[in-house]
């Protein structure tokens, strides 16, 4: 009997973390691993994976396609990159319930927080359902290249329930309360992996207002967890007080009621962990405190990044010039053009005496924003392929001393480099010390759980749906700078730990009976190149997406939907529910 596929000869990493075995093939029937071994017989289609990686697909804990699943069967910029499970409705903000009049608000709303265009949001959501259990439903009629999950999120229930007063973080009445836990049991028991919550003052709306329920109290936050457990499923996610170290008591009080509420109501919490530039090794404490939560049987699992945390900027996304009024001619123009016209120099002289001129009233004004943008020291060469651990010497600070000039005028250069195609990385969160250390750190804790990749969000600014390409090549294989991480160790955070924190048990490994997600991958030659400005959103929206090349196949459920970095037009992804 043949199979309908085998992946014939590779080197297996099979997501428990165990030493890797080179060799084995994979058959596969439907949608089920069926045998692995050196001799599985043979298949109606094969694979030949000799000198290959082959793992399970990556398990995407945290992303922001709430809208984007509605229109969008590819789910780019995360299934470039192995995933082929996503879970969406992180940090408090997504589109369900809905009534009628709140839809515009729930777009500034996501639009604020994650940088997802407003106009493609309004274009591309069709809005034909009303509650949580009736958005699963409109989920579950389309096709995907990858499965996706969801989670219903606090801003939504909140405004559903209270309007105004919700919207206004004003104080939940009991009453409140009670039709917000029914909302989240309800949600849950059709489906939903768990409730997601905001508590950080940077996650506003777009009317510059904090998300609902950045401010809910205990009762309401424990009523609510309460009725998600009753179920016996559900994980609560929170995006904590205090996270970008704007608060330096937030944090500590933060973990205090989290490890309460883990023990109240006996199910995951987990919550969002960087390193801030305020107090650079805070993370420690709260590690260890979720450490001890852990070892006293609780579920008290921070969510850390596989990267520094910031803002990429260039020609294609924002740089300082862009609003200034000698700019004003260039702005369309094609990116490289733009370039070529900033070779002038009297221009050049104009756009940076302008840019100084405008920076002087930033700092009366705005001093927090104009350390930002006038911070040279932290901004750094990206590079093609990319390299997000970058030295001090690729900083815009130590290039122009070394090319005897002004800070200012090494940035204006460097925005001209590749006909405008160049981008520099500012991290604001996990790149306190110009390295990755405490990354590393963080990532090899065992308390720890991989996340934050961010996917279909801050569209404009970051491109982290990359992750799991960046945590195979650099921290697996490339690192020079520290120690790296075990292949075998940084599969397994992205495929049987990502899945067993959302209860995905057929799922995550490479075991006979488990479904077949699963990549090969030319581990040698994996290359992460540089992000990209693309409009291809609903209404003409832009986005960055960001390559990878090295992805043999891409298999879900049995079926290739990408093939040497290729989609293949299969879409046999669906919603799955918890």
């Amino acid at each position: 009997m043949e199979h309908d596929l085998v992946i014939r000869n590779g080197l297996l990493v099979d997501g428990t973390g165990s030493p890797a075995r080179p060799g084995l093939s994979i058959a596969i029937d439907g949608d089920i691993i069926t045998a692995i071994g050196a001799d599985v017989g043979a298949g109606r289609r094969e694979i030949d994976a000799t000198g290959m990686l082959v793992t399970p697909g990556f398990v995407d804990i945290h992303t922001h396609y709430d809208g984007q699943a509605t229109w969008d069967a590819e789910l780019e910029p995360s299934t470039p990159h192995g995933v082929t499970t996503l879970m969406m409705g992180n940090c408090g903000v997504g589109f369900a319930p809905a009534k009628p009049d709140e839809h515009d608000f729930l777009i500034d709303l996501m639009e604020g927080v994650e940088d997802i265009p407003g106009a493609a949001l309004s274009e591309g959501i069709s809005w034909d359902w009303e509650t949580f259990p009736d958005y699963l439903d409109a989920l579950d009629r389309r096709e995907y290249v990858a499965d996706i999950g969801a989670m219903i999120a606090h801003g939504p229930v909140r405004v559903y329930v209270m309007g105004q007063r919700g919207a206004d973080n004003e104080a939940a009445t009991s009453d409140d309360i009670a039709q917000m836990a029914a909302i989240v049991g309800e949600a849950v028991d059709a489906g939903a992996f768990g409730f997601s919550t905001s508590r950080t003052i940077g996650h506003r709306a777009m009317s510059g207002e904090p998300v609902p329920g950045t401010f809910a109290a205990e009762d309401e936050l424990f009523s609510i967890g309460r009725a998600m457990a009753r179920s016996g499923k559900g994980v609560f996610e929170v995006a904590p007080a205090g996270l970008a170290g704007e608060d330096l008591v937030a944090p500590k009080k933060e973990i205090d009621w989290i490890c309460r509420l883990a023990d109240d109501i006996g199910r995951p919490v987990t919550w969002l962990m960087l390193q801030n530039l305020v107090e650079p090794d805070e993370w420690k404490e709260l590690m260890e405190r979720s450490q001890a939560a852990q070892d006293a049987g609780h579920q008290v699992i921070p969510q850390v990044a596989g990267r520094p945390f910031g803002i990429l900027i260039g020609l294609s996304t924002k740089h300082r010039f862009k609003d200034m009024p000698s700019f004003g001619p260039l702005l369309n123009m094609s990116f490289a053009e733009q370039a070529e016209a900033m070779g002038d120099a009297d221009l050049k002289a104009r756009l940076i005496e302008e840019s100084k001129a405008s920076m002087h009233i930033l700092r009366e004004t705005q001093p927090m924003a104009a350390q930002v943008v006038d911070g040279f020291d932290r901004q750094y060469l990206l590079g093609d392929p990319v390299d997000y651990e970058p030295t001090p010497d690729r900083a815009i600070t130590a290039l122009a001393a070394a090319n005897g000039v002004e800070p200012i005028e090494e940035f204006y250069e460097q925005l001209r480099q590749r006909n405008g195609k160049a981008l520099l990385m500012m991290p604001f969160l996990g790149y306190a010390h110009g390295n990755g250390d405490a990354l590393y750190e963080m990532l090899t804790h065992p308390a720890a759980v991989l996340g934050l990749a961010d996917g279909g969000a801050h569209a404009n600014f970051i491109c982290d749906a990359s992750t799991p390409t960046w945590m195979l090549t650099h921290w697996a294989r490339d690192r020079t700078r520290g120690p790296k991480i075990p292949l075998e160790s940084v599969v397994k955070k992205m495929t049987a730990d990502t899945a067993a924190l959302f209860g995905l048990t057929d799922r995550g490994v490479l075991e006979v009976g488990k479904r077949a997600d699963i990549n090969v991958i030319d581990h040698e030659h994996l290359q992460l190149r540089e992000p990209r400005l693309v409009n291809d959103l609903p209404a003409g929206g832009t986005r960055l997406l960001q390559a990878a090349e090295g992805y043999v196949a891409t298999i879900v459920g049995g079926v290739i939907t990408r093939e040497h970095d290729e989609f293949t037009g299969a879409r046999p992804g669906r919603l799955i529910r918890s």
